[in-house]
């Protein structure tokens, strides 16, 4: 498969997994999962044909690893805005995480620190590269540290999603490190 069909097949899975299931007839379960064959043929029939080759290349070959295939069923690891949930244990985190963003957003975390938007979790990275290849799909990447070991001393929840993505409900100002 090209690079240009993978990406696309990607996106698609992504929109559907993740935001709009219902959009081509599919439900997925409380944890997110769908049979992998309801999925290829709600794809079939909305007219974006998906082979189950495909699937697996763009699971195998997904930069963010943002899927996983299990027991013929596939699921996002991570970044839901419709209800599931995802299982996964409280984990203590590193340290020091990171959030990658933008500078037009900077103002508003100051005032509000980092907020789950539309999804279930913020999401944030295990190193500083990875923030900032996060950050820079929207333009000049911004990385903020947070202080993942204050927040966790303080009661707050951290999870780990299978591609090592760390979740937590929220990020007070507090704990955010702003560069400069």
């Amino acid at each position: 498969m090209d690079q240009r069909r993978l990406v696309r097949v990607s996106k698609y899975l992504s929109k559907h997994l993740r935001h709009s299931p219902d959009r081509i007839g599919i439900t997925l379960d409380q944890a997110g999962w769908v049979d992998v064959d309801t999925l290829l043929d709600a794809a079939r029939t909305h007219g974006f044909p998906i082979t189950a080759a495909e699937l697996h290349q763009v699971v195998a070959a997904n930069d963010k690893q943002r899927y996983v295939l299990q027991d013929g069923r596939i699921r996002a690891n991570q970044g839901h805005s419709v209800p599931v949930q995802l299982d996964l244990p409280v984990t203590a985190p590193p340290p020091v995480l990171y959030h990658g963003t933008v500078a037009r957003n900077i103002a508003p975390i100051r005032a509000e620190g980092l907020r789950p938007m539309n999804r279930h979790h913020v999401h944030l990275s295990p190193d500083h590269e990875t923030a900032t290849r996060v950050g820079s799909r929207r333009g000049a990447p911004v990385v903020l540290a947070v202080d993942a070991a204050a927040m966790h001393t303080a009661g707050h929840e951290f999870m780990v999603s299978a591609n090592g993505v760390w979740l937590v409900s929220h990020v007070p100002p507090g704990f955010l490190r702003f560069p400069g």
